[in-house]
């Protein structure tokens, strides 16, 4: 990922917060041919390996299954964004722009075939993301219900063995950011609003 000086995260604290705020992520990869991506929750666990273990699963029909042998792949964690407009800075000229937020993360996929294993992962899981519900759901399942479901889908963790992390949020522009946050806070956007607070942290 081109990530100039200003806009580079490596705060690994920093970056694994980022991605288990923001846990929906892209997992891509590349068959020597063409690449394939899938949309998938993928958990954090930040005390297995260097930089931490990635928990997923996909359908067992998801053909990128094929591509996890031996191959990288690249998991991609995307956080608040938003249009930045000239008009909002002091210092003219100027031209349009986009502050955002991002987390790559790349390692070698491995399917999780053990039953108890994947039961596990699917737990914490639903754990991550219940825990904090007023009206939470606490998963329980008859276990051959629960097996019947585990049947048409894989588990998959992946270690972490590189990240990148890259925040644009104005760090080059430092005389026009407060009038960047001030409109972005105004903004009846709610990703809009999102950003701004990104950038207040950041700044």
């Amino acid at each position: 990922m081109y990530t100039p000086a200003h806009f580079q995260v490596n705060d690994r604290d920093t970056l694994h917060a980022f991605m288990r705020r923001h846990s929906f992520a892209t997992i891509v990869s590349h068959d020597g041919k063409v690449p394939q991506a899938t949309h998938m929750p993928v958990l954090l666990n930040p005390t297995q390996g260097e930089h931490g273990i990635l928990l997923s699963h996909m359908a067992r029909a998801n053909p990128q299954l094929s591509h996890f042998t031996n191959s990288e792949v690249l998991v991609i964690f995307t956080g608040p964004h938003a249009y930045i407009s000239p008009a909002w800075y002091a210092t003219q000229p100027a031209v349009p722009t986009w502050n955002y937020t991002t987390v790559h993360a790349y390692g070698i996929p491995r399917i999780v075939t053990q039953h108890d294993r994947f039961a596990q992962m699917l737990h914490d899981l639903v754990e991550f993301h219940e825990a904090e519900r007023p009206n939470r759901w606490h998963g329980e399942l008859p276990p051959e219900f629960r097996d019947g479901l585990m049947k048409g889908i894989v588990g998959i963790e992946v270690e972490i063995t590189r990240l990148e992390g890259k925040f644009k949020l104005s760090q080059n522009r430092p005389q026009d950011a407060p009038s960047v946050i001030a409109m972005l806070e105004d903004s009846m956007n709610q990703t809009d609003r999102d950003t701004a607070q990104m950038m207040k942290e950041r700044l």
